[in-house]
């Protein structure tokens, strides 16, 4: 399949419907609040590419990507989707779409090459040029801090490990909150902070530590970095006020994906899903909403010698009253003592598996609001700020003209679950005011590099010179959904 075949595919867009498209309508986005906000999210790690250049520090993912096993092909960000210089195409490929908002990130590194001393300008200039043109287009702007990209020179000072990134944090905060402050009405402190954990204890994510110890010490030193970048926030903008997007609003992303005991009514069962649960989102919603750890939770780190240090003062600081919440929910998790009971369990509710092997559960978007409402907070709206799937049938076929496309059906099933059971938590009244679906184009999925499909819109990153983008069915059917 060549470039010319590609590229020619991708100006075919008038008119194409994707035969799988009246299989999954019903609803649009009239179903949903007229002010509600339809977005794009992304990180900088897995799209901006351009890793070393224009005075980029190192990051740690730069760093753990260049060791052997430790992502799929030993494949690196370095490139990754070239946002760096394609932004303009890439942001217009958004609006084109009828999306409304962009999630991004900024790189830390880019901004302040060694994490703490001398700002690169070049590196804010770019997020100007980029931030000033989502306003041109009318993408509402919503910016996360940090999404999983530490300054390899403070990880080289202990990272998250080290008490001191609290204020490294807040210093870098303070910059941007700053620089923008007229820009984005939406801020994110840091992007699920479990991936932070996955790095420092389990090894699989960077910077590629293994001790449990060490991941509970990162997460609490997370926690309160995020505490200090709250209160950041309202030194600049002032005191909290109602979410509202004339002016600036702060929150959080955590991911829920919750655990449920394949047998209910098996004690092993459910003692493991409800020890994940604690060691997972719980161990971050708790401290951030009801200040304090769980006493599961504390046995646990107890028990395991895992337990981090903390002083007094810690849990007040972490818990700063916030204006959103950001929820990231992709499936549901089933736990069992016994594996066979696992897919049991599924395959009585009707053996709903994708494409990628994964569950087709959209409920879960419904159960983790009812979880968040009933639980931990029932006065700040939520944003969902990431769901979406991969690996759904993503080679390209010929038409009858000979023009390529991508039948994703099982992306669009997917999206149209999701959104379906998202539209009657909002019927049911949870006060959810916008949608970011993951993600625009197949981008760095961090381990898995490219080898994890995500996006709506098909084309080769990671590699040199032109790579033409072919929207994939899920966009047009996306695009369809949105007018």
């Amino acid at each position: 399949m060549g470039k010319l075949d590609l590229s020619t595919a991708a100006n075919r867009d008038d008119g194409y419907i994707p035969a799988s498209a009246s299989l999954y309508s019903g609803i649009s986005r009239h179903d949903f609040p007229e002010d509600f906000l339809w977005g794009i999210a992304t990180s900088a790690a897995q799209i901006e590419g351009a890793a070393f250049e224009d005075g980029k520090g190192l990051e740690i993912w730069d760093v753990f990507s260049r060791i052997p096993g430790r992502t799929f092909g030993g494949q690196t960000p370095d490139l990754a989707c070239d946002y760096y210089h394609k932004y303009p195409e890439q942001l217009a490929m958004m609006k084109e779409l009828g999306f409304n908002s962009h999630r991004f990130s900024f790189s830390w590194a880019r901004i302040i090459p060694d994490g703490t001393g001398p700002v690169n300008q070049k590196g804010l200039d770019f997020y100007r040029r980029a931030v000033d043109k989502m306003l041109e287009l009318g993408l509402t702007p919503n910016a996360t801090l940090y999404h999983w990209d530490l300054p390899q020179g403070l990880e080289d000072r202990g990272g998250f490990l080290n008490r001191d990134v609290v204020n490294w944090y807040g210093e870098y905060a303070t910059l941007l909150f700053e620089t923008f402050k007229n820009e984005i009405p939406l801020w994110v402190t840091f992007n699920e902070p479990i991936a932070t954990y996955v790095g420092y204890a389990l090894g699989a994510f960077a910077p590629g530590r293994r001790l449990e110890k060490f991941g509970r010490q990162a997460n609490h030193n997370l926690l309160l970095a995020h505490g200090e970048g709250v209160r950041r926030f309202r030194d600049v903008f002032g005191e909290k006020k109602p979410y509202d997007l004339s002016h600036a609003n702060i929150g959080i992303v955590v991911d829920i994906w919750h655990h449920h005991p394949a047998r209910p009514d098996n004690p092993d069962d459910v003692r493991i899903a409800e020890l994940e649960n604690e060691k997972a989102y719980r161990s971050y919603l708790n401290p951030v909403f009801k200040g304090c750890y769980t006493d599961a939770l504390l046995k646990y780190m107890e028990e395991t010698g895992s337990m981090p240090e903390i002083r007094p003062g810690d849990m007040e600081s972490i818990c700063e009253p916030l204006d959103f919440f950001g929820l990231n929910c992709y499936n549901r998790v089933v736990d069992s003592a016994e594996p066979s009971a696992v897919k049991e369990e599924i395959e009585f509710r009707g053996g709903n598996y994708m494409d990628n092997g994964q569950e087709f559960y959209p409920e879960a978007i419904y159960d983790a609001l009812h979880n968040l409402r009933d639980n931990y907070f029932t006065d700040i709206p939520v944003i969902i700020t990431e769901n979406g799937t991969f690996n759904c049938g993503e080679t390209p076929v010929p038409d009858e003209n000979g023009y390529m496309r991508v039948h994703d059906t099982t992306r669009i099933r997917y999206l149209h679950g999701f959104l379906t059971c998202l539209k009657k938590a909002i019927d049911d009244g949870f006060d959810v005011r916008g949608y970011n679906v993951w993600t625009l184009l197949d981008n760095f999925e961090w381990p898995a590099a490219y080898s994890y499909k995500f996006g709506l819109v098909k084309t080769e990153p990671g590699a040199p010179g032109e790579n033409p983008y072919v929207k994939k069915d899920s966009a047009f059917w996306f695009k369809r959904f949105l007018e």
